[in-house]
């Protein structure tokens, strides 16, 4: 464990609380010292919920640690019960509380509690947040989930939604419907909403849907041997995911495979002449294995990007990334220290970022548009409107998502690219109140084009120098819009005419548009 300025997950206590903040009626008893509360912000800042986290606290001191911290953990126990009265209870310690060995479980045996106490552990300075989920929903099952007789409708489970994670309540609403339309019932949804009583449910589904490898695969395997309930292997994240999930669905069930996608809008822009701007953009991500793997097939396979770097942070899906990178012709970056994807980026320099919070502010200061596809996320993308990453409504969430960023990127780039044209400049209002603009002397109109440009730009090959445009800047500079191509042509060239350069190259032409974003 490293301190650090941002961190992509937090002690495994965290992803604990993610899971007992997600339940009803489940209580998480942290042994933990007075300072270990921020992660209650966590939920009820970030995730803007509506109540706080169910965690009771013991808050020992440093003064504390010169005497028996172990009541102090039994008294918090009693406390919680007495107050809440849940249905179950987990207990364990922080990162900070590890240290002091006072075996939360052990002392929870002892109070004779008249429901479950479910002790965790979780290996704070060898583990993180990821683990900590997976492993006490786990726990959570193997304690209260027994084998059961199967219901008489085919039903699934949906497993793996937890407090805080990204886009977890809309991806529930989707993945129904998508159950729904084949048929098939949804039994339990766990962790998040379900309750104590809910888990001892789980053993009559027929299968399991794992929504999220990272808070759910250790559970799913043990539910597929305990209880003889197969898995889904596919995250419905895409277009093409979400038919291969609905076919995979079909196998495990015997059932006909039925997709509605009348509400897919996606394919209708592939079809236009505005798509072909996307065609190639270069782009990085980053986040975590599981949302990574699913944005890189979008990525390259539905909207014809090419993917230059992939990597994730959560080193239980390093294996997988690294043989997905492979396929892709990239190497993995696997690492939670956000200073050396940065380098990883500037080093690529793509021309967008798929990745997380972290990212999003990576791409501020490299200038480079980011949108958001894994947690960990910032209050932004806990929006009240419904915006899954599943199924088809989420394909089409998706493509908004990563094409707005670039197409705004785009405005930007022409707006200072032409700042010192008449229409631009900073002394000229907005271009949509006319009445406002302070409007230079116009000179002549090119003929072939029908704009008005300033006499300095209408011929700026007239004089001395004889302007040769070398083919990798020609090739460059084909990239930009066609409508906005014979401008940006024309001011580089009256950029190297000032300058005595008669050879245009690659540099010059970005020299060029930097000077006229001043």
């Amino acid at each position: 464990m490293k301190l650090t300025v941002w961190t992509y997950e937090g002690p495994p206590h965290v992803g604990a609380m993610r899971v007992a903040t997600g339940m009803k009626d489940m209580h998480y008893v942290l042994h933990a010292p007075q300072g270990d509360t921020y992660a209650d912000l966590l939920f009820t800042m970030i995730e803007r919920r509506n109540h706080r986290p169910p965690v009771t606290y013991t808050t020992f001191q440093a003064r504390d640690l010169g005497a028996d911290t172990a009541y102090l953990f039994k008294d918090a126990a009693k406390a919680a019960y007495e107050r809440f009265k849940p249905q179950a209870m987990i207990v364990g310690a922080s990162c900070t509380a590890e240290l002091i060995q006072d075996d939360p479980g052990g002392l929870a045996e002892t109070l004779g509690l008249p429901i479950p106490a479910i002790p965790l552990e979780l290996p704070s300075y060898q583990r993180k947040e990821n683990f900590g989920a997976d492993e006490t929903f786990f726990q959570i099952v193997r304690h209260l989930a027994k084998p059961m007789e199967k219901t008489a409708r085919v039903t699934a489970n949906l497993i793996g939604p937890t407090g805080l994670g990204f886009r977890h309540r809309d991806d529930i609403t989707e993945v129904t419907g998508l159950l729904m339309d084949m048929g098939i019932e949804v039994n339990v949804v766990a962790p998040m909403p379900a309750s104590p009583s809910d888990i001892a449910k789980l053993g009559q589904a027929h299968f399991n849907v794992l929504m999220y490898p990272e808070t759910a695969e250790t559970a799913a395997r043990y539910m597929e041997r305990e209880f003889g309930q197969p898995y889904t292997k596919v995250v419905p994240i895409g277009v093409g995911a979400t038919r291969d999930f609905v076919l995979e669905v079909a196998q495990i069930c015997g059932l006909e495979p039925k997709l509605d996608e009348s509400r897919l809008r996606m394919p209708w822009y592939s079809a236009s002449v505005d798509s072909t701007y996307l065609t190639g953009k270069r782009v990085f991500l980053f986040g975590d294995g599981t949302h990574v793997a699913a944005c890189a097939r979008i990525a390259r396979d539905e909207m014809g990007f090419e993917v230059v770097g992939m990597g994730c942070y959560n080193r239980e899906q390093a294996r997988m990334l690294r043989g997905l990178a492979k396929d892709y012709g990239v190497e993995a970056l696997i690492t939670d220290d956000y200073l050396e994807v940065e380098r990883r980026i500037e080093e690529l320099a793509p021309e967008m970022i798929l990745g997380t919070q972290m990212e999003r502010h990576i791409g501020k200061r490299l200038g480079i548009p980011c949108a958001v596809i894994s947690a960990p996320v910032h209050v932004q993308d806990f929006p009240a409107r419904f915006s899954p990453q599943m199924g088809i409504e989420g394909a089409n969430v998706i493509f908004d998502t990563w094409v707005h960023p670039l197409v705004m990127g785009l405005e930007e780039h022409l707006l200072t690219m032409f700042r010192e044209d008449f229409e631009f400049h900073d002394d000229a209002g907005a271009s949509h109140h006319g009445h406002k603009a302070k409007l230079r002397e116009i000179g002549i109109t090119d003929a072939s084009e029908t704009e008005t440009v300033s006499p300095e730009l209408a011929q700026p090959n007239t004089g001395p120098v004889e302007i040769v445009w070398l083919p990798a800047a020609e090739k460059e500079l084909k990239k930009i819009p066609f409508f906005v191509r014979g401008k940006a042509k024309r001011n580089t060239e009256t950029f190297a005419s000032e300058r005595g350069v008669n050879e245009i190259s690659v540099d010059t032409l970005y020299e060029a548009k930097a000077h006229y974003a001043r």
